[in-house]
């Protein structure tokens, strides 16, 4: 290996090439992989993923939230396992097998010690973002996957010094721009590293650098023809939240708290001490950190100057934890053959956030104690499966046809309870959000149907133009073991007035276009 890239550290002469991962590394990824099986298959739906569950139905280049790779994952798990809880997350809990895989490999040749490289893939499970998410599909799971291949092959082309990992590092970052569009950070980091590295400054003059480029925009051109093909209505969304307003300090705390959090507070405490060190050039291994925080920097300073006008999403900042949490191994490393406290708290790093993780994923499959928890987080995913039942027996006392709903995670979650013969489902408002699904029959404006909202949401004075009957019928609580958590009014609709009435002449009245960039 290059010395470059150990920057004194001779420990590669000491290690086989490529040396095995740990077994204890290969038993933990093991059973926490059946843990989140299990958990993945039998845990609630979120809101979300019920959502994404409508874009697999009908696999595309882009959809208005998100570009298309969630759907396909999903669509990929529905082939293998059918339309299940599990099938929407399998490729989710898989993937995270591939990701820590990719970080060994990366902290050994970036660290060039076994024992680091063991320690993060540890760390990895012990992050809660990802314990605890990668039980759940969100477009952030893909990103982190290939995030981190994409971080991988950077690492390989420093070690080996062969240009064909340009392409490679081009693909998997054309990759992942088809999971999130924050992958462009990614890129940004790359250009910095090779920027500011004197020694991999030569890869300006390869053409290999400018194929993987190449490679990187072909492999993401069918989501830029899907945007321009419709209004580039995913592409005004998400790029229109980097529009500033205000300055404030408001969410500047919230951010750094939350992240603190969801990193796992014992491995932020040793990331922010790697930084330390690297800052004070007290780190034999300054070149591989430059390169953590180089290919990191961009995306952390747009999310830092987001967070002094607007609220960043705990979700968003994922795909940089692999790259925190190898620049806290190393930190960890460094300290703790210093002093016995340090090499406590590094030991209980992993046992803490992976026992932690195993827990909540336990709750969410079976709450114990109080009925009434306040800021359970998997409150959201209960009673769903209830009410979808409550509504289409609601739907049956009063002769309906069809459920209208008014918010997407309604529209998801009674598709998905309601999809073994249960009827047609529409939603009435933000009909862009399911541009790539068939239209609903037309025929059934010509049918009554029952109209389900949030009590506290309730615009059903906005269909008495519509329909020709706009009649309340009842309530519904959805309240699992006790706990109320919404109350939703129901009401008898339709048939609509004019029969040249469209769904989208509906979606159009109810919720005007500026929605698109809010």
């Amino acid at each position: 290996m290059p010395s470059s890239l150990m920057t004194g550290s001779s420990a590669h002469t000491s290690e086989p090439d490529p040396p095995r991962i740990g077994r204890a590394v290969w038993i933990t990824l093991a059973l926490l992989t059946v843990i989140r099986l299990v958990a993945a298959a039998y845990a609630g739906l979120s809101e979300d993923e019920a959502y994404y569950r409508l874009w697999a139905l009908a696999p595309s280049y882009g959809y208005l939230d998100h570009p298309p790779m969630v759907a396909w994952w999903i669509a990929a798990g529905q082939w293998l396992v059918g339309d299940n809880a599990l099938a929407i997350r399998l490729l989710s809990v898989l993937s995270i097998i591939a990701g820590t895989l990719a970080l060994w490999r990366t902290a050994w040749i970036l660290f060039g010690s076994k024992r680091l490289a063991d320690r993060a893939a540890l760390w990895l499970q012990a992050a809660f973002l990802v314990g605890i998410g990668a039980v759940v599909m969100t477009p952030d799971t893909p990103s982190v996957m290939f995030w981190s291949l994409s971080l991988w092959a950077v690492a390989e082309l420093d070690r080996s010094q062969n240009p064909r990992w340009l392409l490679a590092m081009g693909c998997f970052a054309g990759l992942g721009l088809l999971a999130k569009y924050s992958g462009l950070f990614f890129g940004a980091g790359v250009v910095l590293w090779l920027a500011t590295d004197r020694a991999s400054r030569r890869w300006w003059r390869s053409p290999y650098l400018y194929l993987g480029g190449i490679l990187a925009v072909l492999i993401f051109l069918p989501v830029i023809y899907w945007n321009a093909t419709h209004h580039w209505v995913s592409f005004a969304k998400q790029f229109g939240r980097a529009a500033g307003h205000r300055l404030t300090t408001r969410y500047l705390g919230e951010f750094i708290g939350t992240e603190i959090g969801l990193l796992n507070p014992l491995i932020a405490l040793f990331c922010g001490l790697g930084v330390v060190l690297w800052l004070c050039k007290r780190t034999i291994h300054a070149r591989a950190t430059w390169l953590l925080v180089a290919t990191s920097a961009p995306f952390l300073a747009y999310l830092t100057v987001h967070s002094l006008h607007d609220r960043v999403q705990a979700n968003w900042p994922a795909p940089l934890f692999p790259s925190l949490i190898l620049i806290a191994a190393c930190a960890a490393d460094g300290m703790s053959s210093r002093r016995t406290s340090w090499k406590l708290l590094a030991q209980a790093v992993a046992p803490v956030g992976i026992g932690l993780s195993v827990a909540t994923l336990l709750w969410a499959l079976h709450p114990l104690g109080a009925k009434d928890i306040k800021g359970d987080p998997t409150a959201r995913t209960r009673g769903w499966e209830q009410l979808a039942r409550d509504v289409d027996h609601a739907r049956v006392d009063a002769k309906a046809a069809w459920i209208a709903t008014d918010r997407y995670a309604m529209t998801g979650m009674m598709s998905y309870h309601l999809r073994h013969g249960g009827p047609p489902v529409v939603a009435l408002s933000e009909r862009i959000r399911y541009i790539n699904l068939p239209a609903p029959d037309p025929a059934l404006l010509r049918e009554p149907g029952l109209y389900v909202t949030l009590t506290r949401n309730d615009k059903s004075e906005d269909l008495k133009p519509i329909f020709a009957g706009v009649e309340r019928v009842g309530t519904i609580v959805r309240a699992p073991r006790g706990r109320e958590l919404g109350t939703y009014a129901v009401y008898r609709i339709g048939p609509a007035l004019s029969p040249a009435t469209s769904w989208d002449d509906i979606s159009r009245a109810l919720t005007p276009s500026v929605y698109l960039t809010e």
